[in-house]
């Protein structure tokens, strides 16, 4: 009777855990079971950009010299000062110049007195021979021909001597020009309207312009208006840059004095020159933005993008979800060697970043196929998809079995 009650109590025991077991194992199992953190696909715009640095420069920077040797005697501007045409800059101790031009005068003055005396010489030279000439024609033989050649060629002498005069008197005029040139030099005036962005001497300090022109301002014209942003770009970008341009796209910068303003500008020129710098060639694009604030000083450095193409309400998915890889255990059975491909193709892509030119067309069309994730029944189904432009948030599909509002998966909870 006693073992009759054991063999009960047993069967109870095993027909319980046998009722268990199932709703055991689903919990279990749902316990285990990952959560996926997913986006929708959505439809909207995408603007494709090629990002670049570039610094600020301004459009043109006169560099102000001095012609003469002296000491700066007065400072008529400074750093940052807006100048116009013709204001006075610095000006050169001018009294050495200034005797010179008194010397050069003097002798200017001293050259037309010859000049006179030489004239007033050669009109009595003529008065003598037009006498002797007229006393011959009366009385051939009260002058003898010797005396008339006499003052036949003291005249001519005399006329030489005025040419001889009227040199002097041009030069000590040109001695004199240049004197004057030298005393209009010792006052460095703007030659251009602009501001004042460097200035290199002060007040006491000697320039010496005898072998090589001094520095002394910079001014920067027309900075109210516009500047120049010069970037360099990769040679694998130019091309789409410079149809960017021939196409009028917009380009856009940030500085970091203006973390929160976005600057608008316009590609001028692709230039030609390009520069090698540890295998990588570049090529100068520069850009033209206004700047009536004057936000933009010499020297910024930019970061800029170049708007390359953009679209309007295509479907797009978050590039989150294009780089998602999921684990083996997560995906079912059908899509692992989809899965595998997807793996062997990211490794490819982390050991080498370029690839055969013969290739490229059909490695652009391969890299437009890529897969995203779905959740069906727990596991991830693979769905292929063809995809267009891309920009920093979101990418577009152009083919595959997508919708408005999918959900897709991009990545796993921290959690699990």
């Amino acid at each position: 009777m006693r073992f009759l009650f054991l063999l009960v109590i047993l069967g109870g025991l095993v027909a319980g855990a046998v009722a268990g077991y199932r709703p055991a194992v689903e919990y279990i199992e749902a316990a285990n079971r990952p959560t996926f953190r997913t986006q929708e696909a959505q439809r909207g715009g995408v603007t494709e950009v090629i990002n670049a640095t570039g610094t600020i420069e301004p459009v043109e920077s006169v560099h102000v010299g001095a012609f003469v040797s002296g000491t700066i005697v007065t400072l008529g501007a400074d750093f940052n000062d807006e100048v116009a045409a013709g204001d006075l800059l610095a000006e050169i101790d001018p009294r050495l110049y200034e005797s010179n031009v008194a010397r050069d005068e003097a002798a200017l003055a001293a050259r037309k007195a010859e000049l006179q005396r030489a004239e007033a010489m050669l009109e009595h030279a003529r008065k003598d021979e037009e006498r002797a000439k007229t006393t011959k024609a009366r009385s051939p033989t009260s002058i003898p021909d010797a005396e008339i050649d006499q003052v036949t060629f003291s005249r001519i002498a005399k006329e030489a001597e005025i040419d001889v005069a009227e040199a002097a008197v041009r030069q000590a005029e040109a001695n004199l020009v240049n004197s004057k040139a030298n005393l209009d030099y010792t006052r460095i005036v703007a030659p251009v309207a602009g501001i004042v962005i460097d200035r290199k001497i002060d007040r006491g300090q000697t320039v010496a312009a005898q072998f090589q022109t001094p520095e002394l301002f910079v001014i920067a014209p027309d900075m109210r208006e516009r500047v120049r942003i010069f970037a360099a770009v990769d040679e694998a970008d130019i091309g789409r840059i410079r149809a960017s341009g021939e196409e009028g796209r917009p380009v856009r910068f940030t500085v970091d004095a203006y973390p929160g303003e976005v600057f608008a500008g316009e590609i001028e020129q692709v230039r030609l020159n390009s520069d090698t710098m540890q295998n990588v060639v570049t090529y100068p694009v520069v850009l033209t933005a206004p700047n009536p604030e004057l936000k933009l000083l010499p020297g910024m450095t930019a970061d800029i993008s170049f708007e390359i193409d953009s679209r309007n309400n295509v479907l797009r998915v978050p590039n989150a979800a294009l780089r998602f890889f999921p684990k083996r255990e997560h995906v079912r059975e059908a899509d692992l060697p989809i899965l595998d491909g997807e793996e062997v193709l990211a490794d490819l892509r982390a050991s080498s970043s370029t690839r055969p030119d013969a290739d490229s067309r059909a490695d652009a069309e391969e890299d437009r196929r890529r897969h995203v994730w779905v959740e069906e029944d727990g596991l991830l189904r693979a769905v292929s998809v063809e995809t267009g432009l891309s920009d920093y948030r979101a990418t577009e599909i152009v083919a595959g079995e997508v919708d408005e509002g999918l959900a897709l998966v991009v990545g796993v909870r921290d959690d699990e």
